[in-house]
C-alpha cells in the first residue's frame, strides 16, 4: 500500500509556552535529554532454527535471571550512544518511558494538538502502552493546552503478549511472545510513571486486560486520536474493531508496528473490509497514520 509522509502542522507562536513544556516532556520520555549507559541484555527478535540461541534464552537465561534477581543483578550490556536509533524506536531503552523514538513521538504530538485546535471531539488511547510514554505524553499534551474534558484511556494486558492463536499470527512465526517478557510492565509501576511527572488523576483511564475482553465494553464515547501499539494481527485486529467506529471524523488513527507483516495484514484487512480509503501516511520505518474523514461502512 502507497503512503506518503505529510504531517499535521503543530504550534503557533501564541502556544510556545505548551510547546516549550511538551519539548522537555518529550526529551525526558526518550531519554533524549539524559542518555542512557547501560541496558539490559535480551534476545534478538528471532530465535528459531539457531538451537545455541533458543537454548540459551530459552533454557540458560530464565534460569539465571532469578537468581541474579535475590540480589538485585541483572545482566546487562554497555551502550553505544546512537541519536539516529533512538530517533526512529529501533532500540529497547532500558530507562526511557517510552521506546517508540522522537520521530513518532513527534507524529503523536503534532495529532493531538491538531485535535485539540480544531476541535474534534473524544479521548485519547493508546492500546499497547509498555511503560506508558505516549500516555503520558497525552495527558501531558492536554495539561499544557489547558483542555479540561478529555481523558486518556491506558488499555494494555500489562502481562506482555498474547499466546498468537490466529491463523496470521502462527504463520508469521510470532513466537517471540515467549521472549517477550520485558514488555510485562505492570499496572502499578506505569501509574508510578505518571506520578512521576505529576501527571497521574482522575483523567487517566486504565483498562487493564487482554484487549477482545477490555475494549469492547469500556466506556468510551468517542475518541479523537487513537494509537494502537499491539504488535501482533490479533491485538491489532482487536483494537480497531471496537475502537474505530468511535473515532470522530477529522480525528488521527496512528498504528505503531505497520512494519510487522501480521500487523500489516491486520491493518489492510480492516480497511478494505470496511471501506476505509483515507490516505495512510507513512511516519518512520514503522509507523503509519491516517485522518478519519467518513465513518467505515
Amino acid at each position: 500500500m502507497q503512503t506518503t509522509s505529510e504531517e499535521p502542522r503543530v504550534a503557533a507562536a501564541d502556544d510556545a509556552a505548551a510547546e516549550a513544556y511538551l519539548t522537555l516532556l518529550k526529551g525526558c520520555l526518550t531519554r533524549r535529554f539524559a542518555p542512557e549507559r547501560y541496558k539490559e541484555l535480551r534476545p534478538p527478535a528471532h530465535l528459531e532454527g539457531n538451537l545455541k540461541r533458543r537454548l540459551f534464552w530459552r533454557g540458560i537465561m530464565p534460569a539465571v535471571r532469578p537468581l541474579l534477581a535475590r540480589f538485585d543483578l541483572e545482566v546487562v550490556r554497555r551502550v553505544r550512544e546512537n541519536p539516529k536509533v533512538r530517533e526512529l524506536g529501533q532500540d529497547w531503552p532500558a530507562d526511557a518511558e517510552t521506546m517508540i523514538g522522537t520521530r513518532r513521538l513527534d507524529n503523536l504530538h503534532a495529532c493531538l494538538v491538531d485535535a485539540i485546535r480544531r476541535g474534534v471531539p473524544g479521548d485519547f488511547i493508546e492500546t499497547g502502552v509498555w511503560r506508558g510514554g505516549a500516555t503520558i505524553f497525552m495527558r501531558g499534551v492536554l495539561k499544557a493546552y489547558g483542555d479540561a474534558k478529555r481523558s486518556v484511556w491506558v488499555a494494555d494486558s500489562f502481562e506482555g503478549l498474547p499466546k498468537p492463536t490466529e491463523k496470521q499470527d502462527q504463520d508469521s512465526g510470532a513466537a517471540y511472545w515467549q521472549d517477550a517478557h520485558w514488555l510485562a510492565v505492570s499496572v502499578d509501576e506505569v501509574k508510578e510513571n505518571f506520578r512521576r511527572y505529576g501527571l497521574l488523576d482522575e483523567r487517566v483511564r486504565f483498562l487493564k486486560g487482554w484487549f477482545k475482553d477490555t475494549l469492547p465494553g469500556a466506556g468510551i464515547e468517542r475518541l479523537s486520536v487513537m494509537r494502537l501499539d499491539g504488535d501482533m494481527y490479533e491485538s491489532t485486529m482487536d483494537a480497531l474493531g471496537p475502537l474505530y467506529p468511535r473515532l470522530s471524523p477529522g480525528g488521527y488513527c496512528i498504528i505503531d508496528d505497520y512494519a510487522l507483516p501480521e500487523c500489516r495484514a491486520a491493518v489492510d484487512e480492516y480497511r478494505k473490509r470496511h471501506g476505509v480509503t483515507d490516505e495512510l501516511r507513512k511516519i518512520d520505518w514503522s509507523g503509519v497514520y491516517w485522518q478519519k474523514t467518513a465513518s467505515p461502512v
